[in-house]
């Protein structure tokens, strides 16, 4: 049986996007960017966001039955030197950490990044200490391809950035 499905997001989100991503144990994972406290218009701009790229980039983990958004997961294709790879990035809602939920969304996000862009490298680059992403990256078949000793910097501490990798041929 399927738990969750890989969506559109949709404005109707917004009330769950707020209630899971306004929370800071996923926030001190991700840049900067990623605002902390998370407000309705960092919300509604985000969808708003989501919701422009054709092929879609960016989805909502929606859990069954009730299609509730308890996620984000992006693919994000580079430019330049750099057009045969894309980005994944995700974040999963507190209350499913631990269920296999990120790791099956990563799987299904790959296949759906190799079948609509023409990239041979999909990439992400967690923190050292996110032992948990690395383990979801692991089992998504991708491999550590480096390590960057304390080039991130994040609530006031230094980080290592992992650069974990699949391949097309994987």
């Amino acid at each position: 049986m399927t738990r969750f499905t890989l969506r559109a997001w949709d404005m109707r989100d917004l009330e769950c996007l707020l209630k899971y991503a306004n929370n800071s144990r996923i926030a001190n994972n991700l840049t900067n960017r990623y605002p902390q406290p998370y407000r309705e218009e960092d919300g509604l701009s985000f969808i708003q966001m989501a919701q422009k790229a054709k092929p879609l980039e960016i989805f909502a983990i929606a859990k069954h039955p009730d299609n509730e958004a308890i996620g984000s997961i992006g693919v994000h294709p580079q430019s330049d030197i750099y057009c045969k790879n894309a980005e994944i990035g995700y974040w999963l809602a507190e209350p499913f950490w631990g269920q296999g939920i990120a790791t099956e969304a990563l799987r299904q996000i790959c296949t759906y990044a190799f079948a609509n862009f023409e990239v041979e490298r999909l990439f992400a680059r967690p923190f050292g200490s996110n032992y948990a992403s690395q383990r979801v990256l692991e089992k998504a078949g991708f491999v550590l391809e480096a390590r960057l000793e304390a080039s991130l910097f994040k609530n006031g501490r230094y980080e290592d950035e992992l650069i974990y990798a699949r391949r097309r041929k994987h």
